[in-house]
């Protein structure tokens, strides 16, 4: 006996086929967002830990900023206080100085010269007087540059003839004035630097008084 089939199994295996396709389909949609998730998840994780270490650090730099300028405001203030304590014994030697300056003018004024004034301004002092010669007036000169652990740096300012006493009592000597510097008591021991360009003191303080000496006489004349 033949049997037909007489249903429509060509549809049914059409619906069957769809079926499986949209099943797959919404397979495939889960697990690619499932994925999705996953990876975003991890995403955000990974931002989330680099954002907290960037906080750290921002936090980190900032208390280090600070820590700087706690630092340099700390130094401004040891410099500060290095200057008062600097100033304070400053004044302290510099209430001294007076009597150093007339204990060195009496050691390095040789004979033959004689002091009639001095004037301070500041660590500047001007000395004049009279001398007996140039020659005289040289070695002051030279004592102040080289003999005196107070004085330094003499610049001779004027000389020339001139006279003391009148008549027969009359003498002929030479005046003189001379800017002399003189130390504070820290740098009393420092050494000096005679070298210098610029220095008028230079090396040879009797050469300028020589010169000085010979010129005023020369206008004498």
């Amino acid at each position: 006996m033949i049997r037909i089939n007489l249903l429509p199994h060509r549809e049914e295996k059409r619906k069957q086929r769809k079926a499986a396709f949209t099943a797959l389909l919404l397979l495939s949609a889960l697990i690619g967002g499932g994925i999705v998730l996953m990876v975003g998840g991890w995403n955000a994780n990974a931002i989330a830990v680099q954002d907290q270490r960037n906080n750290e650090l921002k936090t980190a730099i900032v208390a280090l900023d600070d820590k700087i300028k706690a630092i340099a405001t700390l130094k401004q203030e040891i410099e500060a206080l290095k200057a008062r304590q600097q100033a304070v014994e400053d004044l302290q030697g510099d209430r001294n100085q007076p009597v150093y300056l007339l204990d060195e003018l009496v050691k390095q004024t040789p004979a033959g010269v004689y002091l009639k004034a001095f004037r301070q301004e500041g660590q500047r002092v001007t000395v004049s007087g009279f001398a007996q010669s140039q020659e005289r007036v040289s070695e002051l000169l030279r004592n102040m540059s080289s003999a005196s652990p107070w004085l330094e740096r003499p610049d001779l300012v004027e000389v020339k003839a001139g006279s003391i006493g009148q008549g027969k009592t009359a003498r002929k000597v030479v005046e003189f004035s001379v800017i002399v510097g003189i130390k504070r008591p820290r740098d009393k021991d420092k050494p000096e630097d005679d070298g210098k360009p610029g220095d008028k003191s230079g090396a040879k303080p009797q050469q300028a008084a020589a010169a000085a000496a010979a010129a005023s006489n020369d206008r004498a004349a």
